[in-house]
């Protein structure tokens, strides 16, 4: 299983808004520069992460993005659930699945196997923070 270039670069992006949390806003174009993403694929997303209420923008000269909340309340795992929805290993688990789920849903000896995937992924995506990630990036330098 692959985790989607959307997912990779919104935690990058979201990281480097972290870093630059109550610096004002930061123009996506800024962002883009800095970790090398492209501009247009920011620009699909970043209104995912807008509806999600983990960024807002600012309009104008000025404008850009900026954090919603601390850092340190936003999970890695609220980034992914925002820009690719929720962690489903297979179809089944997937939210109003139930109707269309395979006919062996009751009997399937293999579903316990995929729920509890499922919640060791969404388990450790929740135990980092963005304030986490900031907090590597400077023990390295």
């Amino acid at each position: 299983m692959r985790l989607s270039a959307k997912v990779e670069y919104g935690v990058r992006a979201m990281a480097v808004l972290a870093f630059h949390h109550n610096k004002g806003p930061l123009p996506l174009r800024e962002i883009a520069e800095r970790e090398g993403i492209s501009l247009k694929f920011l620009e699909q997303f970043f209104p995912d992460l807008r509806r999600a209420g983990l960024v807002h923008s600012l309009r104008g000269s000025r404008g850009g993005y900026l954090l919603m909340r601390d850092p340190v309340t936003i999970k890695v795992g609220d980034i992914v659930r925002a820009v690719e929805g929720p962690i489903t290993p297979v179809n089944c688990l997937a939210e109003g699945a139930e109707d269309a789920c395979c006919h062996r849903q009751e009997g399937c000896l293999t579903r316990q196997v995929w729920e509890k995937l499922r919640d060791k992924i969404n388990e450790v995506l929740d135990e980092v923070t963005l304030a986490d990630l900031i907090d590597i990036r400077e023990q390295r330098r």
